[in-house]
């Protein structure tokens, strides 16, 4: 899992750091020492599961929290246990309680795996043919063959199908944890594509049957090259 730091502290940054060393399937890609550095880095990178601190300078890290369309698995870190019902209400996976030990951190880790884990059979391709999607107060019918793209647009996601589009209010991630993972591939920030609609690939273009050009952003090329091509 590819992961962040968003910690002011050096102690703490540094603590932290030896512990995502010591977990095999963990990556530090960032460490940030406020919540807007951070930002900027989610727009433009994949993460997969972000540490952060509440008391940060500029923005306090609920605040930034709430400020993030799409933010990735988050595990606060603090000395203040107040803030823990908040915490849950924005849907953290964790609240870790400083000073905290390697052990309680690997609970922490090993409850971000296990979400990752129950999701796995919704990317089983075999068993995923129609999915529900929620707009307004409505719940449509979608089958994912019918599917060309799905774009972020700030509060909302457009599921682009052949004649129409649909507007939901869940986040790009959320496609991403409910479509078969095989066939749906995250292209661009705000884009994800499925990949039985691709006509060609050209530069950074992807171009798709219906004659839609998506952008195929730097983070995300490598891999989806690799997956497409192989």
């Amino acid at each position: 899992m590819r992961c962040i730091i968003v910690e002011d502290q050096p102690p703490a940054q540094r603590i932290l750091k030896k512990f995502i060393q010591d977990v095999p399937n963990l990556e530090l890609v960032g460490v940030f020492s406020d919540g807007l550095q951070a930002m900027e880095f989610l727009k433009a990178e994949p993460v997969d599961l972000m540490f952060l601190d509440i008391h940060l300078p500029k923005i306090n890290g609920l605040d930034f929290l709430k400020s993030i369309p799409e933010a990735p698995h988050v595990v606060l870190t603090t000395a203040f246990s107040e803030y823990a019902l908040e915490g849950y209400d924005l849907n953290v996976v964790d609240y870790l309680l400083k000073p905290f030990s390697f052990q309680r951190f690997l609970q922490a880790v090993n409850k971000v795996s296990l979400k990752q884990e129950h999701l796995t059979p919704k990317n089983d391709v075999s068993q995923v043919s129609e999915i529900y999607v929620k707009s307004s107060h409505e719940h449509i019918k979608v089958s994912i063959r019918d599917i060309y793209t799905i774009s972020s647009d700030s509060d909302y996601t457009e599921i682009h199908l052949k004649n129409k589009k649909i507007l939901s209010n869940e986040p790009l991630r959320h496609w991403l944890d409910v479509l078969p993972v095989n066939q749906f591939f995250q292209v661009h920030k705000s884009h994800i594509i499925n990949t039985q609609k691709i006509d060609r690939i050209s530069g950074n273009q992807v171009l798709l049957t219906n004659g839609a050009k998506i952008p195929l952003g730097r983070a995300y090329k490598d891999h989806f090259l690799k997956s497409v091509l192989q």
